[in-house]
């Protein structure tokens, strides 16, 4: 009896963990809780929508003169 009780202490002992690495990593479980989460959160509006896109916009430009510079002085 010793040698199968401590083969179903093993099987316990390393099945729980990869159970619970397996559940945490199904996004599935988690989608809804997290999506209405962040909308709680970051409420998105059409204002904030156009003034991430002007910063985008506004980002994008001065990487562009950034990297012309660059390979001007190159």
């Amino acid at each position: 009896m010793g040698v199968k009780l401590e083969i179903s202490r093993m099987v316990l002992y390393l099945s729980f963990p990869v159970g619970i690495f397996w559940v945490s990593n199904q996004s599935e479980f988690f989608k809804e809780y997290v999506i209405k989460r962040k909308r709680e959160i970051f409420p998105e509006n059409e204002f904030q929508r156009i003034e991430m896109e002007a910063f985008k916009e506004q980002i994008r430009k001065k990487r562009e003169e950034r990297l012309l510079l660059q390979g001007a002085q190159d």
